[in-house]
């Protein structure tokens, strides 16, 4: 094993933080793929809606988590690729133009117009988390995917700035660092679930991953190959369970059981004559209700959240156009009914994500839509790798000028999404 090679995803969400570890392999640096040698999970209590409530707890469940899959990969990790999201997550587009002086636009115009997009003036409270170049202009000529080689006097980039809250990210890295890791990179949480989960022909032709997680539902449209808009709803998993709590008078861990085992988001699946046998309590004996009951509950709610997704879709300009459908990913994706109940909402086709592209290894311990973003975040994490086996080859002396080769290189390699 080259520890070179290996790379560890953390993805710390509002019910459960998930680590994984897993070797780069395949052909570098242009198709790299994971060979995934280990998985942990721990329960977090210490994250709301995405941002850290409590250092403590989210440190312990980093910790065992990544104990976890340190022990399953036989082998000690020392950084993380660690995943972000929530409703402190920004994004706006922004434009970069430079002259052109010679016969044909080179890489170092490409890179000046690029440098221009991205010296956006960003608010003290927040940092740049990505810049991804969506397309270019050349003259009067748009939608340009690359420009290098091109003749014409002036060029123009679009860019896609993502940002993030300051406070969100400083509490993050600093339970990572606490629980004795240091975070190589945080990535956007549904920017790595695309890496993992959606095909290049969906991103080309029109594609919503809706992401749900317990604290809330995160959204990234794709289109003509590139990130298009971002969204989060404020609401998710937890939100259900809660439903299921006040609705069936039950307590908060019975509710999330009931909901695992018998949790259906689609009514008209449910057998009418199913029923359901509740936790009794002393004051209300043995109870027993009909599943249908159960699912109504859940129905109810995920039709909301899958309404306020498809007006974010709406109101980005989205509806209509997304050929590829809507594709669901997160813990709560899995539930029985939710693509059902999501076409419906949505009126399009809809599948759930798991997994599959590039990766061998444990897949069947990743096989699950709620592994979407962590084996995602290894696959950043191995691009990155990729990237560097370029950059390593031909080493520059340390000096004044390496850091400007590193600034580069990292901006050539937003290319990836």
């Amino acid at each position: 094993m080259n520890p070179e090679r290996i790379v560890a995803g953390l993805d710390i969400g509002s019910a459960k933080t998930t680590a994984i570890i897993a070797e780069v392999e395949g052909d570098l640096p242009k198709h790299p793929t994971i060979k995934i040698l280990g998985v942990g999970q721990a329960r977090t209590t210490g994250m709301r809606r995405g941002v850290v409530s409590d250092i403590e707890e989210t440190t312990r469940s980093i910790r065992k988590a990544m104990q976890d899959a340190e022990r399953m990969a036989g082998a000690q990790v020392q950084e993380v690729y660690a995943g972000i999201a929530g409703e402190h997550v920004q994004a706006m587009t922004s434009k970069g133009i430079v002259a052109v002086s010679h016969d044909e636009i080179n890489k170092s115009d490409v890179d000046r117009a690029n440098e221009v997009a991205r010296a956006q003036a960003i608010p003290q409270d927040r940092e740049l988390l990505h810049a991804i170049p969506q397309e270019y202009s050349v003259d009067k000529d748009h939608g340009i995917r690359d420009p290098i080689g091109m003749s014409g006097t002036r060029l123009e980039t679009e860019m896609y700035l993502v940002t993030i809250g300051s406070s969100p990210a400083v509490n993050l890295r600093k339970s990572v660092e606490r629980a004795g890791y240091k975070v190589r990179e945080l990535v956007l949480e549904p920017l790595a679930s695309a890496l993992a989960v959606l095909t290049e022909d969906e991103k080309e032709l029109g594609v919503a991953l809706v992401e749900m997680g317990a604290g809330t539902t995160d959204l990234a449209v794709f289109h003509e190959g590139k990130i298009r808009h971002l969204g989060t709803v404020a609401f998710g998993g937890n939100n259900v369970t809660s439903d299921i709590v006040h609705g069936l008078g039950v307590t908060q861990a019975d509710a999330e059981r009931l909901k695992e085992r018998y949790g259906c988001a689609y009514e008209p699946l449910v057998d009418p004559s199913d029923v359901i046998q509740l936790p009794s309590t002393v004051a209300q004996g043995d109870r027993q209700i009909p599943r249908e009951l159960l699912a109504h509950i859940i129905h109810q709610r995920m039709d909301e959240i899958f309404d306020l997704v498809q007006r974010d879709i709406s109101a980005a300009g989205f509806a209509g156009r997304l050929s590829a459908g809507i594709v669901l990913a997160g813990g709560a994706a899995a539930m029985q009914g939710a693509a059902e109940l999501a076409s419906d909402v949505f009126g399009t086709g809809v599948r759930v994500g798991i997994p599959s592209e590039n990766i061998g290894g444990l897949i069947d311990s990743v096989e699950a839509p709620r592994f979407a973003t962590v084996t995602g975040l290894a696959q950043y994490g191995a691009n990155r790798v990729a990237l560097g086996s370029v950059t390593n080859a031909r080493r520059i002396p340390m000096g004044g000028g390496m850091e400007r080769i590193v600034a580069k290189i990292k901006f050539w390699l937003q290319d990836f999404f």
